[in-house]
C-alpha cells in the first residue's frame, strides 16, 4: 500500500501537479501583467520599507505580524531540510526548478491572499477568518470544493507537523539529545502559544522569525565563505544538473531529470506555500484598506523564504560538499553537518539545533492554528479545539517516525491542498485583477496628487 502511494505521489508531482503549479503561476503572471518584475522597486518599499508602518483598514493584526505569521509557517523544516532533502533526491539541479517555482509563485501567492481578504468572515470570537475555503465557498460559488480543500489541509497538516518534528529530532541527534526528550519539549513549547490564538501567536512570530532568520543567515554564510572556491562550481551543479541526469555519487541517491523536477517542485512548493493558499489563513486576520496591498506582502515571504533562506541553504550543503556524502535518509542532518564541518561539532552543532528549535517552533504553532481553522470550517468552533489536541499528538509521531515515509504522506495531501485551491484561484483570476488594478489605480491617483501639489507650492 505504501509503494503504491508513492506510486501514485511520484506521478502527481511529475505531471499533474507542475503544470497546475507552474501553469497556474504563468496564467496569473499574464493576468496580472507580470507586476512582479515591472513593479518589484515598489513592491520592495511597501513591504521591506514600510515594515513597522501602521496601515489603515480593518482586521485583528497588523500587516507585518500576518506577513511573519505566514513566514512562520514557511520557513522551517522546509528550508533547513526540504532543501537538502530535494537535493538528495533530485540532485542540485532541483534547486533550479525550485527558483522557477518561486518567480511565478509570486503572482500565485498575491492573488491568494486577495482574495482571502476580499472574501473573509468574523467568526464566533469576533476575529477575522478567511482562507481558500471561504473563496471557493463565497467567491467561486463552489462550497464542496472548499470542504474539500479544508478536509485535504485539514488532514495534511498532520504529516506536515510529523516532518517538522523529525527535522528537529534528527538535528537533535547529532550533538546526542534523545528524541523524545525533544518531542516532549516541542510539545509544551508549542501547546502553551497556540492557546493563546492569532495574537499570541502574531506576538511571539513577529519577534521570533526576523531573529532566526538573521542568525541562520549570519552562520551559513560564513560556512559559505569558507568554501568560497567552491560557489562557481555550486551554479554549474545547479544549472547543468536541471536539464541532465546526475549519476550516483557517494551517500547521493542518484535521479534523473522528472526526479530533478518533481524534487524541486514539491519542496518549492511546501517551502513558500504559493499554489496552496494556506498563507491566506494568517493574512486574513490583517489591518488593511486594500486587498492587494496585503498581496504585496506575499511576494516580500517569497523572497525571505525560497530566494532567501532556500537558497543560502542550497550552497551550504552544496559548496561543503555534504550532499555527496550523506545518505538521503539522513538528509535532514546535512545543514548541521556543513556547519560543524567548518564551525566544529559542539558550536556548530549546538547553534543549529537551537536555529532549528526556532524555526520548527514557529512553524508548528502556525501549522497548527491552520489545521484547526479547518477544522473550524468543517465541523465548528469546538471542533478546532479537538484538533489542537490531536496535532500536539503528532509532534511525538515525528519524532519517532521514519522522515521518508512521512514525507511521501504529506506529498501526497500537498497535491489535492494544491488541487482543490488552485480552481479557486483561476476561476476567480478576474476578480484578483480587478481588485489589483483598484489598488494601483489609487497609488497613481496618490502620486498623482503629491506631484500637483508639489508644482503650486
Amino acid at each position: 500500500m505504501f509503494n503504491l502511494l508513492k506510486q501514485i505521489t511520484d506521478w502527481l508531482w511529475l505531471y499533474p501537479m507542475l503544470v497546475i503549479l507552474v501553469g497556474g503561476g504563468i496564467l496569473m503572471s499574464f493576468t496580472l501583467r507580470f507586476f512582479q518584475v515591472t513593479k518589484f522597486p515598489f513592491i520592495i518599499g511597501e513591504t521591506f520599507g514600510k515594515i513597522f508602518k501602521k496601515s489603515d483598514g480593518s482586521g485583528t493584526i497588523t500587516p507585518f505580524q500576518a506577513a511573519t505569521s505566514a513566514l512562520a509557517s514557511t520557513i522551517g523544516a522546509a528550508n533547513i531540510v526540504g532543501v537538502p532533502l530535494a537535493i538528495a533526491t533530485g540532485g542540485p539541479g532541483a534547486i533550479f526548478w525550485m527558483w522557477l517555482i518561486a518567480i511565478f509563485g509570486c503572482a500565485l501567492k498575491y492573488s491568494e491572499i486577495i482574495l482571502g481578504i476580499k472574501y473573509r468572515v468574523k467568526n464566533e470570537e469576533g476575529e477575522y477568518v478567511g482562507g481558500p475555503m471561504y473563496y471557493l465557498k463565497n467567491g467561486a460559488k463552489l462550497p464542496f470544493i472548499g470542504s474539500l480543500f479544508a478536509f485535504f489541509l485539514m488532514i495534511e497538516i498532520a504529516p506536515s507537523i510529523a516532518t517538522q518534528s523529525a527535522s528537529i529530532v534528527q538535528t537533535a541527534q547529532t550533538i546526542n539529545i534523545n528524541p523524545v526528550v525533544t518531542g516532549v519539549t516541542v510539545i509544551i513549547i508549542v501547546g502553551l502559544v497556540v492557546y493563546g490564538g492569532i495574537k499570541r501567536i502574531a506576538k511571539v512570530t513577529e519577534k521570533l522569525v526576523p531573529l532566526m532568520a538573521i542568525a541562520y543567515f549570519l552562520i551559513a554564510a560564513i560556512t559559505i565563505g569558507a568554501n568560497w572556491s567552491n560557489i562557481p562550481n555550486t551554479f554549474k551543479l545547479i544549472f547543468e544538473g536541471a536539464f541532465n541526469s546526475t549519476a550516483a555519487v557517494g551517500g547521493f541517491a542518484g535521479s534523473v531529470v522528472a526526479a530533478t523536477i518533481k524534487a524541486g517542485a514539491s519542496r518549492g512548493a511546501y517551502s513558500n506555500e504559493a499554489g496552496m493558499g494556506t498563507s491566506t489563513i494568517a493574512h486574513s486576520a490583517a489591518v488593511t484598506d486594500y486587498p492587494a496591498r496585503q498581496g504585496l506582502w506575499g511576494i516580500f515571504e517569497i523572497i525571505v523564504d525560497t530566494l532567501g533562506i532556500c537558497t543560502v541553504t542550497a550552497f551550504l550543503v552544496l559548496t561543503t560538499g555534504v550532499w555527496s556524502s550523506v545518505g538521503a535518509d539522513k538528509a535532514a542532518a546535512m545543514p548541521s553537518i556543513a556547519i560543524q564541518s567548518v564551525l566544529g561539532n559542539k558550536f556548530g552543532g549546538g547553534f543549529l539545533t537551537i536555529c532549528m528549535m526556532m524555526f520548527v517552533l514557529s512553524t508548528l504553532i502556525v501549522v497548527i492554528f491552520y489545521g484547526e481553522k479547518q477544522a473550524e470550517y468543517l465541523f465548528g468552533l469546538k471542533a478546532s479545539k479537538v484538533a489542537r489536541f490531536v496535532y500536539l499528538g503528532f509532534i511525538m509521531v515525528g519524532a519517532l517516525c521514519n522522515l521518508g515515509n512521512i514525507v511521501v504522506l504529506l506529498d501526497f495531501t500537498l497535491a489535492g491542498v494544491i488541487g482543490t485551491n488552485m480552481i479557486g484561484v483561476v476561476k476567480l483570476r478576474k476578480e484578483v485583477k480587478k481588485e489589483s488594478d483598484r489598488f494601483f489605480r489609487s497609488i497613481e491617483f496618490k502620486n498623482q496628487r503629491i506631484n500637483e501639489n508639489d508644482k503650486i507650492i
